[in-house]
């Protein structure tokens, strides 16, 4: 029996602050177990078992968001197999909030890279930048921006330092801007984006000697070539090729003097500028040579971009943070319902 006396308002804010029938209204309920991982609830009055709506209804827009980035359902798959009007299931996922990321600071070994989406052209383009740790491929931070920039990535640095981080050695793309937002922390440039800036100049099939030359000493890089050896054949395609590289051409009608062979001075310049950075590695094992593990990371995240035509940019970019918070392999192991 129940007792409410309405000078007590200590015990009518208790009992309103119990859920609500929903048969007959009453606040006199209690909690009664669990039905598939939901919390329900016994009403007194009328005796109905009922669950909390709220649960239920976040329950199933996690299971719904999982399926439409991971399983690559379609809103309209999504509105055949659960029955349930997709005008209700967009409005679900714009309510969505992906959690935030747990972070395990340690010392690591960076791999940080950007990706572009939208259209250059019609500067509808963005970029998400990644930092990834490089042993236990973890997304550690990603920042969307309009375009990389050093300050972008100075942003990337302070927030892992404050988060407790020690960054060891970080491998990039070239970008002149993270070096200097990383400066004082050694450099690794790519050796896959080394061989793309020396193929703009030359081509992939060369069609002078000094290009297929430059291009075969480019392609060393991955042989586990020695710095020294390197350097050396590096200073003697230098000496051979001067004077081919130093050719220019006059142009009949203005008269004015141009490289002959810019393309290929620009590649010879590149290689000579980034060749400091091409064999930090060599301190370290744990060093990443390349930046491949963004790379094939960021073609699997188009793929399944691809997949929901017509997205906006912020439903892009949650999509964008799932996937990135489901990459996370922590020293736990967390599965993927943990990050939903």
């Amino acid at each position: 029996m129940f007792f409410i006396f309405e000078n007590n308002e200590y015990l009518i804010y208790a009992i309103k602050k119990r859920k609500k029938c929903p048969s007959c209204g009453s606040f006199l309920t209690i909690k009664k177990g669990f039905a598939r991982g939901v919390q329900t609830y016994l009403c007194l009055v009328c005796a109905k078992r009922f669950s909390s709506q709220r649960r239920i209804k976040t329950i199933l827009t996690k299971h719904l968001w999982k399926d439409y980035v991971f399983g690559k359902q379609t809103t309209h798959q999504l509105q055949e197999q659960c029955q349930i009007d997709k005008r209700n299931i967009h409005r679900l996922f714009d309510e969505y909030t992906p959690p935030q990321k747990r972070h395990h600071p340690r010392p690591i070994h960076l791999v940080i890279d950007g990706t572009y989406f939208g259209e250059r052209k019609e500067d509808t383009s963005w970029c998400v930048i990644v930092a990834r740790e490089a042993k236990q491929k973890e997304d550690l931070l990603w920042s969307f921006c309009k375009t990389e920039t050093t300050y972008a990535y100075v942003l990337i640095r302070e927030e892992l330092e404050s988060l407790g981080y020690t960054i060891l050695s970080v491998t990039g793309d070239g970008f002149s801007g993270i070096k200097s937002a990383f400066s004082s922390i050694p450099y690794q440039m790519c050796h896959v984006h080394m061989e793309r800036l020396v193929i703009r100049g030359t081509t992939r099939n060369p069609k002078t000697e000094a290009g297929e030359v430059l291009l075969a000493l480019t392609k060393t890089l991955h042989k586990n070539t020695k710095k020294e050896l390197f350097k050396n054949r590096l200073k003697h395609y230098i000496e051979k090729y001067k004077d081919f590289l130093n050719e220019k051409t006059i142009h009949p009608i203005s008269g004015e003097k141009s490289w002959t062979h810019e393309d290929l001075r620009r590649s010879v310049f590149c290689l000579i500028r980034h060749a400091p950075y091409l064999f930090t590695y060599k301190q370290n094992t744990h060093i990443p040579r390349t930046t491949n593990s963004l790379e094939g990371h960021f073609k699997h995240v188009k793929k399944m971009i691809a997949v929901h035509n017509g997205l906006s940019r912020p439903k892009t970019q949650k999509i964008l943070t799932t996937i990135f918070l489901a990459s996370t392999v922590s020293p736990n192991k967390k599965r993927l319902e943990e990050v939903l």
